[in-house]
């Protein structure tokens, strides 16, 4: 695939295991002070639907750490135990956050929309992606008489561009469920000053994961470009 395309893979990966790494600490920190409200993370979603007159939507307990979704398919809010379970600004900034996904779903929040409507496209794309990685790694030797390494380029970017459109799409995906989710809290009384900026703070690291995957997407989509404009002057 190149040894460009794998350093920006290696650059990304280690910027995303960093910024993942801030996020599990701030998470930590933040879960040590219980809120004043004395509410779960299950308790807060709950009211946020509730206030949002979303009733036909479940909030669920799953295993494992910041593994915290919506999903629109079964309309199921799921928290991790931590969050769940979890009488803090740190749960009650994921739950609320989680909550923001699911009125952005009860209102047709078109981003939304579009990012669902993207996931077919996406899994496609990975597929076709995986299998150019695999012909193009065992069967060097074999891949020009197949498919002309020009045509493999062209494959390449459109995966990339299907990813970093995806990625970018997210972006405002997420900033709206956290701004969602911190003006309801807020508005709500859920939490004391000190509260909602610790929940703030929480949201802006789990935001970062995102932005990094997006520059990582966009940055790997502009050097294949620049690799096939390359190739195509030679």
């Amino acid at each position: 695939m190149g040894f460009g395309a794998l350093f920006i893979g290696l650059f990304f990966m280690a910027i995303g295991w960093m910024v993942s790494s801030r996020l599990k600490s701030k998470f930590k920190e933040y879960s040590q002070t219980r809120l004043t409200k004395d509410l779960t993370g299950a308790e807060i979603a709950r009211l946020m639907l509730a206030d949002n007159g979303i009733n036909d939507v479940k909030v669920i307990s799953v295993e494992g750490q910041l593994t915290d979704h919506y999903n629109p398919a079964d309309k199921t809010v799921n928290l991790s135990q931590e969050v769940f379970y979890g009488r803090n600004a740190a749960a009650t900034a994921v739950a609320a956050h989680e909550c923001g996904h699911a009125v952005q779903h009860a209102k047709a929040y078109s981003m939304l929309q579009f990012r669902s409507a993207m996931v077919p496209i996406q899994n496609v794309s990975a597929q076709i992606l995986n299998f150019l990685t695999m012909a193009m790694m065992f069967g060097a030797f074999f891949a020009s008489s197949i498919m002309p390494w020009q045509t493999a380029i062209l494959l390449i970017i459109a995966c990339y561009s299907v990813f970093a459109l995806f990625a970018l799409v997210t972006l405002p995906v997420e900033f709206d469920a956290s701004k969602r989710a911190l003006a309801w809290v807020e508005a709500r009384g859920i939490v004391t000053r000190q509260e909602h900026d610790m929940a703030k703070d929480a949201l802006k690291w789990a935001a970062m994961t995102y932005v990094v995957a997006a520059i990582g997407a966009v940055t790997t989509l502009v050097y294949y470009i620049m690799m096939y404009l390359g190739a195509d002057r030679d």
